[in-house]
């Protein structure tokens, strides 16, 4: 005995009736793009003000260094003409050999000085951390040119304090701004300025580890030292490379200090001591306006080369893509 099946199955419904059917308007669509207008309403006056005075003057900046301005001939196309002659200039490659002297120097230094500082106040627990947090960021928080002038102060063999505790003690004060150490002197000034800021972010990686993994090390019997070594610093590897990266982005870019420094240290640095000095003295003392984009841009050049570099190096270390 058979059964028929086909009358038990539903009566398909036609395919021109849900075509025929309207499509219900997407209210939430329609916010949505009243909401990106407002945005872009309220986003529109930075997106002005930053074209009008980062945007444009970067590329009038470009367009000047393509440009060779000179009295007898007056302004000529050259194109990458400029750029030949900066990678040939003595006082640009002495000026680049300088602060990669520095970067070789300073950023370690930076960086042992803030992780130091940051794994000591990480496990500390009393009022002490957050004081000591203050002190150690104090003097990110004083202006550089402020900064730079104090240390000149001290610095001063005439009227400053390492003088006078010299003789105190019987022995001649050495002079911290001639020529032969105003390498170190320039070191300790950018390390006390800016070692409290990488502290901060070094720290603050710290906290954010789950404090159930330290609790874990010390059931497995590691100590403080091993914590520090063997989990700490590794689980904050990218911060580390951030740090590293804001630091050798400013040190190719060193400017304020020796800048300060030039009138009290005469003979010891030069108009031409970094590659910035070098671009200022071009354009202002000069008005080499031209070459001195040029000079500008070509330290663009290798410092957006050197930072990506030491990205792609240490990509896997750090955990960054």
């Amino acid at each position: 005995m058979s059964i028929d099946t086909t009358a038990a199955a539903p009566p398909r419904p036609a395919a021109t009736s849900a075509a025929s059917e309207p499509r219900p308007k997407r209210r939430g669509s329609r916010l949505e793009r009243r909401r990106q207008r407002w945005g872009w309403l309220f986003v529109t006056p930075f997106l002005v003000v930053f074209a009008a005075f980062l945007v444009f003057p970067l590329f009038y900046a470009f367009g000047m260094s393509l440009f060779t301005s000179t009295l007898a001939t007056g302004t000529q196309f050259t194109g990458i003409a400029n750029y030949v002659k900066a990678f040939t200039d003595p006082l640009f490659l002495e000026g680049l050999l300088r602060v990669g002297a520095y970067a070789i120097v300073m950023i370690p230094a930076q960086l042992l000085v803030a992780l130091v500082a940051a794994l000591v106040l990480d496990s500390l627990t009393s009022w002490l951390s957050k004081l000591s947090r203050l002190l150690i960021f104090a003097p990110y928080a004083i202006p550089v040119v402020i900064g730079a002038l104090m240390w000149s102060f001290l610095y001063s063999p005439r009227f400053g304090p390492s003088s006078t505790l010299f003789d105190f003690v019987g022995l001649d004060a050495p002079n911290f701004l001639a020529p032969d150490s105003i390498f170190g002197s320039l070191v300790n000034i950018v390390t006390w300025q800016w070692s409290g800021y990488y502290m901060v972010v070094i720290f603050a990686a710290l906290r954010s580890i789950d404090p159930s993994i330290y609790e874990a090390a010390r059931i497995d019997g590691a100590n403080g030292f091993q914590t520090a070594t063997r989990i700490k610093i590794p689980m904050i590897s990218s911060s580390m490379v951030m740090v590293i990266t804001f630091a050798l982005i400013g040190t190719l870019q060193f400017f304020t200090e020796p800048v300060v420094l030039r009138n009290i240290a005469q003979g010891a640095i030069d108009a031409a001591y970094t590659p910035n000095m070098y671009a200022y003295s071009l354009a202002f003392s000069y008005s080499q306006f031209n070459y001195a984009s040029t000079i500008a841009f070509a330290l663009g050049i290798l410092v957006f080369a050197g930072s990506y570099l030491f990205l792609f190096l240490t990509r896997k270390q750090s955990g960054l893509k």
